[in-house]
């Protein structure tokens, strides 16, 4: 079973560390942003399951840096901060935070409110591998044949072709970076493998966009990744 992966934001070396001594010592994996633009990279580049998110922070605040993840992404994001006025938290909340948690805190508690997040991911993960069949515009893919279709055309896909198209599906409406799918697709991340996934990316593109089509299904971030569009 793979283990949940946390990025904790938080400038003070001192309940950093608390963290991530907790983390691993109940086996979590972790990775750690002191700033928020060091936050917003690690997201982009790590896609980590759970964000533990502090507000106040030396560069952004933290309620920017919400936003900006919102903008590409649904992970779960926790609050750990020390503002505990009502108005922070539904800031924080409204902003597209998941849970709020104040501080002075308990370990206890922050590991209760992990595991409330990891229930529901594991539910939501069990909806989806429930769902042998995606459709999206005039794009469906049989998961269990392994076989997509473009209409009543079937779509004559290389192998990795394939399993790029099922990665931006499962995880539609996410920009999946060039080091997450180059460590999907070939478990490494090289910089002539970025050179290939372009290349197998734009033959993908021609066979799900051909000359005429309607829509648009992938979406290009120049630098960072592709993402799935949901048409």
């Amino acid at each position: 079973m793979n283990k949940t992966s946390i990025l904790v934001v938080e400038d003070d070396p001192t309940v950093r560390n608390l963290i991530t001594i907790t983390l691993k010592a109940h086996d979590y994996k972790y990775l750690t942003a002191d700033s928020g633009e060091n936050a917003i990279m690690e997201s982009v580049s790590h896609n980590p399951d759970i964000i533990l998110l502090d507000l106040g922070l030396p560069d952004l605040d933290g309620i920017e840096v919400i936003k900006k993840i919102r903008s590409w992404c649904n992970v779960p994001i926790i609050i750990v901060s020390a503002r505990s006025e009502d108005a922070d938290k539904i800031e924080a909340l409204d902003a597209g935070a998941d849970d709020y948690l104040t501080k002075p805190f308990s370990v206890e508690e922050l590991l209760a409110r992990l595991r409330v997040i990891e229930r529901r991911l594991t539910y939501m993960q069990g909806v989806v591998a429930s769902n042998s069949t995606f459709h999206n515009g005039n794009l469906t893919i049989d998961y269990v044949a392994g076989c997509a279709y473009l209409g009543d055309m079937e779509l004559h896909l290389t192998p990795i072709e394939y399993k790029l198209l099922c990665e931006l599906s499962r995880n539609i409406g996410k920009v999946l970076t060039h080091t997450f799918l180059t460590n999907r697709i070939w478990g490494r991340s090289w910089e002539n493998d970025v050179a290939s996934l372009r290349v197998y990316m734009a033959t993908l593109r021609k066979k799900l966009e051909p000359e005429g089509c309607e829509y648009q299904y992938i979406q290009t971030h120049i630098g960072i990744g592709y993402r799935m569009l949901k048409v």
